[in-house]
């Protein structure tokens, strides 16, 4: 057993299985994981490949003179074709390609032969029997093709293809009785409605009315649904049979009264009626109708309703008479739970559509009347849309501007503002005031809005306005109040000095910056000195954007800042100065080119500088003071870097890259409150004066240890 491996085994020819073994070569192992410096892409490799790639090698055509040449090819294609159905025996596409090439040889036989042994291999394949059909019926074998269909039908009953190329075939060959045969066999297994459907228009192509009401009858027992049942009705109408087609309505509102769709059964039923001239009868369907079928479901039937009594009959009473139903509906509602907001707006909906006003204001009037139980917002937030549609209908329906006034008065009056308020209902009041050029309601409405209940957007729309009106005094007046009640609030502070700044108020714009980011809280302080740094580089002030910038890392050392100065001080290319030489002539502007030629690379070189100087600044506090921030010390050396790069031949990567980290993956313990509960990856960086720390601490030690030997052996 133990010289196994080195005997002869006559299955592998005679070799051992050492010999046999496949060696592998040793995955080699990457040692410097950092990015190459030249990057090849996917799309420079495809298209270099694609450059070298060598002309395809097409075989040369192949022409057959005698039939010893003929022979040989249909011997050598038939053994193709064998050899890869062996291979890929479950292909069916190979299967059809080897019997439409023995087809195309005029070999039959052999072509039947293929075809069956293709179904032997898979026969629910319905694709395959209709290419083995249109096989026979192409080289006009019809009692083959009859005999494939037929087999095909028994074994494969459910697919509706199969029954409707045998149908078209026996049909093409006129006959009629075999089709006919054919769809009987076809109904007993309970196709779908389209089946019966074929089978019916079959029937009609041949004038067979008496045959075409019999499947018919057997198609509603098969499917007993509404349309089946309209179907037959209309079909019994076209042949012009009303009594039958009345007996087959009157049977299908017995069996399907009940059922989901009884409402088109109705609409249909009432609209034969209709056709008939048979008013009385119609309007009864209807009545029916509305008293059985559930109201929500019975839209559509009220709507027919409405219109065949517009037509024949009295449209203000039976109008009347449906609203009179709707609205004893909603009062049952309305009553059973008053707070039931929805059923009030469904309520005043229906009166609406009525167009009486003072109905619509008597509902209106007792649906703001039932206050939420509590004064918390979530119970207000559906009730508040009541007292909104009615000052909208009042405004834009009923056209009285002193009740539109009066709703929006009482609205306000009612809401308690020293809890909770809707910014919506002020900012609608004082829009419906300018809408109606009252200005100064408008203006009272919305002062009233920040002195009882001040919100954002209240402030930023009463802004808006006054900017549009161009009062600049009112929207600094407006700002100051916003600010005062929320002084925390960057986008304010932001607006503020935009505003400032539009006006060409640099100083006071300024001023504003100085003291927003002196308030001690803040909602989203870094947009605020971002914009203050933006508003600086803007007016070209060089010095106060450093200054600035410098201020900001009193307060904070984030990778961002670092990073924002960084770029600000490299980008700073020319002196931003005044322009005070915008009017000069041409020759000045050739001179000021000329010396911007002159000095732009001594100014590059010192922007690099600058910007450099700041990077070691942040290099040097991410070092020293936070030295667990690897991440940031990271992502800071490869913004450096690509700074360096960017700058071309002014740049130096070497002064950054030996500064690079190396990237580690370790395993570190995952704590949890039941103790170690499993470990994680993470990625470490080590930079260069890591690596050489142990180095140091080796030497302190044997430095100690020497030193302790010289003291004892002095003693």
């Amino acid at each position: 057993m133990g010289n196994s491996g080195k005997e002869a085994d006559a299955s592998l020819g005679y070799l051992t299985r050492k010999d046999t073994e496949v060696k592998l070569p040793r995955p080699t192992r990457v040692k410097n994981k950092t990015p190459a410096p030249i990057q090849i892409t996917a799309e420079q490799i495809l298209r270099e490949a694609r450059e070298r790639q060598e002309a395809e090698i097409r075989p040369p055509k192949q022409k057959i003179t005698d039939t010893g040449e003929l022979a040989d090819y249909r011997l050598r294609k038939r053994k193709e074709y064998e050899d890869l159905i062996r291979r890929v025996r479950w292909n069916i596409s190979v299967w059809v390609k080897y019997a439409q090439w023995e087809e195309s040889q005029k070999d039959f036989s052999r072509a039947r032969s293929v075809w069956e042994r293709a179904l032997e291999v898979d026969y629910r394949n319905h694709t395959l029997w209709l290419k083995y059909a249109d096989f026979e019926m192409k080289n006009k074998f019809i009692n083959h093709a009859r005999n494939v269909w037929d087999r095909a039908v028994s074994l494969l009953p459910r697919v509706d293809q199969l029954w409707y190329k045998y149908i078209h075939m026996e049909e093409m060959l006129g006959n009629v009785a075999g089709a006919r045969q054919i769809f009987e066999r076809w109904m007993d297994w309970m196709p779908d409605q389209q089946g019966w459907l074929s089978f019916i228009k079959f029937e009609l192509r041949y004038n067979e009315i008496e045959r075409a009401r019999g499947i018919y009858e057997r198609f509603v027992e098969c499917h007993p649904k509404v349309t089946a049942w309209i179907r037959f009705a209309k079909f019994e109408m076209k042949n012009g049979d009303i009594a039958r087609a009345r007996n087959v309505y009157e049977r299908a509102v017995e069996k399907l009264s009940e059922d989901e769709e009884a409402e088109n059964l109705f609409v249909a039923f009432a609209e034969f009626e209709e056709r008939c001239k048979e008013t009385e009868r119609a309007r009864c369907i209807y009545k029916f109708a509305l008293d059985h079928i559930p109201k929500g479901s019975a839209e559509d039937l009220y709507r027919k309703f409405v219109a065949f009594e517009k037509q024949y009959g009295d449209k203000e009473g039976i109008e009347d008479a449906i609203v009179s139903k709707r609205r004893f509906q909603y009062e049952d509602e309305v009553r059973k739970n008053p707070l039931n907001y929805d059923a009030w707006f469904d309520y005043i909906r229906l009166e609406e559509s009525v167009g009486e006003k003072n109905r619509v204001r008597e509902v209106y009037e007792r649906a703001i009347a039932n206050e939420p139980p509590a004064p918390e917002k979530r119970y207000w937030q559906r009730y508040i849309y009541l007292w909104i549609n009615y000052a909208l209908y009042e405004e834009l329906d009923a056209e009285d501007v002193e009740r539109t006034r009066a709703v929006y008065r009482l609205c306000l009056q009612q809401i308690p503002h020293e809890k909770f308020s809707f910014a919506k209902i002020w900012l609608l009041a004082a829009q419906f005031e300018i809408r109606h050029l009252n200005l100064k309601g408008a203006r009272q409405i919305l002062g009233n809005a920040i002195g009882k209940a001040p919100k954002d957007k209240i402030f930023k729309k009463y802004i808006e306005i006054e900017l549009q009106l161009g009062n600049m005094d009112r929207c600094r007046k407006l700002y100051e109040k916003y600010l005062e009640w929320s002084p925390q609030n960057c986008y304010a502070w932001s607006k503020f000095a935009e505003l400032e700044r539009s006006l060409g108020e640099t100083e006071r714009a300024r001023a504003i910056f100085e003291l927003a980011i002196a308030q001690p809280a803040l909602d989203m302080p870094e947009l605020l000195w971002k914009a203050y740094v933006d508003f600086e580089i803007s007016e070209k002030q060089i010095d106060r954007t450093r200054q600035l910038y410098e201020r900001l890392l009193d307060r904070t050392k984030h990778l961002k800042v670092w990073i924002s100065y960084a770029k600000f001080e490299a980008s700073a290319m020319l002196p931003m100065g005044n322009d005070e030489d915008d009017d000069d002539s041409e020759e000045a502007t050739v001179s000021e080119d000329q010396k911007k030629a002159t000095i732009s690379e001594d100014q590059m070189k010192l922007c690099i500088q600058n910007a450099r100087s700041v990077f070691e600044k942040a290099l040097n506090y991410f070092r020293t003071t936070a030295p667990e921030l690897k991440e940031e010390r990271a992502m800071l050396l490869e913004e450096w870097l690509n700074m360096e790069s960017s700058f071309g031949e002014l740049g130096d990567v070497a002064l950054v890259q030996p500064k690079l980290p190396k990237k580690l993956k370790r395993r570190r313990p995952i704590s949890s409150e039941d103790g170690i509960s499993g470990m994680e990856d993470y990625v470490d960086y080590v930079f260069p004066e890591e690596n050489n720390a142990p180095n140091l601490k080796i030497l302190e030690a044997a430095y100690k240890w020497k030193k302790q030997r010289l003291s004892s052996s002095d003693d």
